[in-house]
């Protein structure tokens, strides 16, 4: 004798893990592109000390402060270059005989979150450790070494005079397994509500500490100390949208748009220092 059990399908998702953007807190928007695709911003030099010339101008010059010097005022260009999209269709019938699972507006916040967002933060991630002010040479970081190399960098903002405060160290999971094992590092692990939800798991010699996935960081990466001002990630459009039955199409079409990018500026590289591994 036969038996045909039953299948069911329960109006469940089972959703792909995907962490939330933390690039805003390494970052900042500090221009804005409103109706250009281009911004260019001044570097301008300063004017060299001189010993003044209390008895008299120095022989060559006429001033008693001394040669008296020119200043330069060039500009940096920064011109957006990702401009991203997608699209897809959800036929009507299949999100009615999926209990709905399928529907256009669930697809599209998990094409956000497991598409989009990473895809930003890896192209942010990539541009800030290429064009670090400070790229020593690539080592194998164990649980010995690993916290002597971290204040090599911390080192080296210091005397770029980079800021104290608001510094970020970004790690992987890998290099946090190494941390945790080290006897030198002592996280503090005091950190308010606001900030874990943001996603610093610490504070390490006043850094804020944050762990992403390594999918989401260039190949060999072992850890990167960033303060804000060094970056500017700006997202001039984010547009998304569900059309209900367009012609064509019974269901919903699903479009989404960004323009974004990342770019380090020239007097600020300094205060990014990027280790890489072998």
């Amino acid at each position: 004798m036969a038996i045909e059990l039953v299948t069911k399908y329960l109006p469940y998702t089972d959703e792909i893990f995907a962490t939330e953007s933390k690039k805003s807190l390494l970052t900042n928007q500090d221009f804005a592109w409103d109706g250009a695709s281009t911004i260019k911003v001044y570097k301008a030099s300063t004017s060299s000390m001189n010993d003044y010339g209390r008895s008299g101008p120095a022989t060559g010059n006429w001033s008693r402060y001394g040669a008296i010097a020119g200043l330069d005022a060039t500009t940096e260009d920064m011109t957006l270059t990702r401009d991203r999209s997608f699209t897809f269709a959800i036929d009507k019938l299949d999100e009615d005989e999926t209990a709905g699972q399928l529907s256009a507006a669930s697809a599209l916040a998990r094409q956000l979150r497991q598409v989009v967002v990473p895809e930003v933060d890896a192209w942010v991630y990539a541009q800030m450790c290429t064009n670090a002010g400070t790229k020593p040479t690539a080592l194998a970081l164990t649980a010995t070494n690993l916290y002597g190399e971290i204040i090599k960098g911390t080192n080296a903002l210091d005397n770029a005079e980079a800021p104290d405060t608001g510094r970020v160290l970004l790690v992987t999971p890998d290099t946090y397994l190494l941390m945790k094992q080290s006897k030198d590092i002592v996280l503090e692990c005091d950190i308010g509500a606001d900030m874990r939800l943001r996603g610093v798991i610490g504070n390490l010699d006043g850094m804020m500490v944050i762990r992403v996935p390594a999918g989401r960081l260039p190949a060999k990466f072992g850890f990167l100390i960033a303060h804000p001002v060094a970056t500017v990630a700006p997202t001039k459009l984010a547009d998304y949208r569900v059309h209900t039955d367009p012609p064509g199409i019974s269901g919903s079409l699903v479009e989404g748009r960004i323009n974004y990018d990342a770019f380090v500026l020239d007097n600020k590289a300094d205060a990014l220092y990027y280790q890489a591994i072998v």
